[in-house]
């Protein structure tokens, strides 16, 4: 699979809220070291980076709350904001999908002519599904892969409750089997992004 030279990275809401109990148990514990590795290879490549945070309006109920620590990007990605060489973008949101954020990612993209983007982050389940969806239905190719991204148990209705992996598998199979998205692993991306480097 080919990555564009200009293929955009949309990094989804890697928050230090994310770390505290409220969310119970998470799933794939490698999905920081390859969100950093992607963020890495888009700005050595100048490859355009969208940096996408959750600004809750839930008030004290959220530790993703505007205010608190827990809205702060983690430091891997705070450390990295402004490093490449490429287009960089701050995206605000209060929904699941980055889509409805400010400013409008949908017209940034068409503005630098953006086909394609990869999505890393989190919730695989949540924001992250939720933005591919939007972005495969306005008609971009949207590369997701599981590995750089995770999310956590959760209980449904009717007494289901699903752990973060079957979650994650099914978000899978749903994005892939309903070609809203092509999933993949960071290895894939990596190899597909160094072909035709400038």
């Amino acid at each position: 699979m080919e990555i564009a030279e200009n293929a955009a990275l949309v990094v989804i809401d890697v928050q230090k809220g994310f770390e505290e109990e409220f969310w119970g148990k998470r799933n794939n514990p490698a999905a920081e070291e390859n969100i950093a590795a992607l963020i890495d290879l888009w700005q050595e490549t100048g490859r355009p980076v969208v940096f996408v945070r959750h600004d809750s309006v839930e008030g004290s109920r959220s530790p993703l709350r505007t205010g608190y620590e827990g809205n702060d990007f983690k430091d891997f990605v705070e450390e990295r904001r402004g490093k490449g060489s490429g287009p960089e973008l701050l995206v605000t949101k209060s929904v699941n999908s980055a889509f409805y954020g400010e400013p409008s990612l949908d017209a940034w993209l068409a503005g630098q002519e953006i086909a394609q983007f990869v999505i890393v982050g989190i919730q695989t389940n949540m924001c992250n599904e939720t933005t591919a969806r939007m972005g495969g239905n306005l008609g971009y190719e949207v590369v997701f892969p599981l590995d750089a991204m995770h999310t956590f148990d959760l209980e449904g209705p009717f007494g289901w409750s699903r752990t973060a992996d079957e979650l994650a598998e099914a978000t899978a199979v749903s994005l892939h089997g309903g070609r809203f998205a092509k999933v993949v692993t960071t290895e894939e991306v990596v190899r597909g992004a160094s072909v035709g480097v400038r």
